[in-house]
């Protein structure tokens, strides 16, 4: 009891800045602790519905408390209203009400997740809940569902919205989402997620406020169809695309304050976007060609490179890079995906010349998922050999096997020992 009553005497914007933490069902129980919490709970500023929270919760049963607590809710703003549903908690036109009742409180977060087992039967959602009212909303967030513009207009823009995501949702047409993206005028964050039949070929992301843009296109076994992207952010600082299956992205414009790139692509000729990145600093690559590498890029700003081995062409692209990052710091050579059976692995073949941040700049190596292959070791003997200034090298293998763990350790102490600065750790 003594607990209970100090929590109790503390100010009451602390209070609903910590019931503010919990979910919705948790926050309405405090009611019965005393009189002061009675209907404390009703002005929380953030309401999260989690119907996974609710064990053994019919559909029905957990509509109902969303809307009582809704309609019993007095906070003079609702900042936040997350709902986390699947097709059984919810029907559309229950989301339609709660979306409506959210805006009208002038909502400055709204988080809308169907767990859906299949994209094929999105919950859907008419555009023009959105309309007319979003004038505080600062996030959105979207995920499985599909949009339908019955009256085939958008509002004239979310003047507030800053971070905006868009997880597999299905569209009425391309237009509507590139009309939508532009109608976002400050936009900061951007994150989609397309699949297959969302009535997207191309998305056009043409915003000059944006700072953060992850765009993902992964392979549906029933997927066909060609996508691309075009790119117009002169603003940008992260870039994240990861596209198996897209034919082209096209960037506009030079990113003058890009700081981090990771390009997670299979696309025939990647490297008409790079010239646009050169001035990126922290660069992450899986690429499935190093075939046609322009010449005369130089990535000047460059002091952390991760470059991807799943490829067959790997070793040949790290050394293209290397060679095109002067003041290269940090190294990291990583399978981060698995390797598609059947292939032939790359060969090393060793350059005519050294790098020059290999020979000036290079302080630290990481090589995750080192096998220790005739290629590998000599990449690494390449590494240590010229590496003067190397400080430290971390390697770890996923090898279970004992006995070829420790050749692998002999063998890069042994390589290591070129550089008499370095510090080598292995795993």
């Amino acid at each position: 009891m003594a607990h209970r009553d100090r929590i109790s005497q503390l100010p009451e914007e602390l209070l609903l800045r910590i019931l503010s933490l919990l979910p919705a069902k948790d926050v309405a129980v405090t009611m019965v602790l005393s009189k002061r919490w009675k209907f404390l709970w009703t002005l929380v500023p953030t309401l999260e519905y989690d119907h996974a929270t609710y064990q053994n919760a019919e559909g029905t049963r957990f509509s109902r408390f969303v809307y009582s607590s809704l309609l019993l809710h007095e906070a003079p703003v609702l900042e936040t209203l997350r709902l986390k549903l699947d097709r059984e908690s919810a029907t559309a036109v229950d989301i339609g009400v709660w979306v409506k009742t959210a805006v009208k409180r002038y909502v400055r977060e709204l988080d809308i997740d169907i767990n859906s087992p299949s994209i094929l039967t999105p919950v859907t959602l008419p555009w023009s809940l959105f309309a007319g009212g979003c004038k505080t909303l600062a996030t959105l967030k979207l995920s499985n569902m599909t949009l339908v513009d019955a009256s085939s207009s958008l509002p004239a823009s979310f003047p507030s919205l800053k971070n905006l995501s868009l997880v597999k949702m299905k569209y009425p047409s391309e237009e509507f989402i590139n009309k939508l993206l532009a109608s976002c005028p400050v936009l900061d964050d951007l994150a989609v997620e397309l699949c297959s039949g969302d009535g997207v070929t191309v998305l056009a992301v043409q915003i000059p406020s944006l700072k953060s843009l992850s765009l993902r296109k992964r392979p549906d076994t029933d997927d066909d169809e060609a996508y691309g992207f075009v790119i117009d952010t002169p603003s940008l600082v992260s870039f994240d695309i990861v596209d198996h299956c897209g034919e082209l992205c096209v960037v506009e414009s030079n990113m003058p304050e890009i700081v981090y790139v990771n390009l997670d692509i299979n696309y025939r000729r990647p490297w008409k976007m790079l010239s646009s990145l050169s001035s990126v600093k922290q660069l992450e690559l899986c690429l499935t060609s190093s075939k046609e590498y322009p010449v005369g890029i130089v990535f000047h700003n460059l002091a952390h490179l991760m470059i991807c081995t799943c490829e067959t062409e790997w070793l040949n692209l790290l050394l293209c890079v290397l060679k095109d990052s002067p003041k290269l710091q940090g190294l990291r050579i990583e399978q981060y995906h698995n390797i598609r059976t059947g292939e032939q692995r790359p060969c090393w073949k060793e350059p005519s010349s050294v790098p020059g941040c290999v020979l000036t700049s290079l302080e630290t190596l990481e090589w995750v998922k080192y096998e220790g292959t005739e290629d590998e070791k000599e990449a690494a003997a390449f590494i240590f050999r010229n590496a003067r200034f190397l400080k430290k090298a971390t390697i770890s293998s996923s090898s279970t096997d004992p006995v070829k763990k420790l050749e692998m350790l002999k063998g890069l102490s042994f390589l290591s020992r070129c550089s008499s600065s370095c510090h080598l750790t292995f795993d």
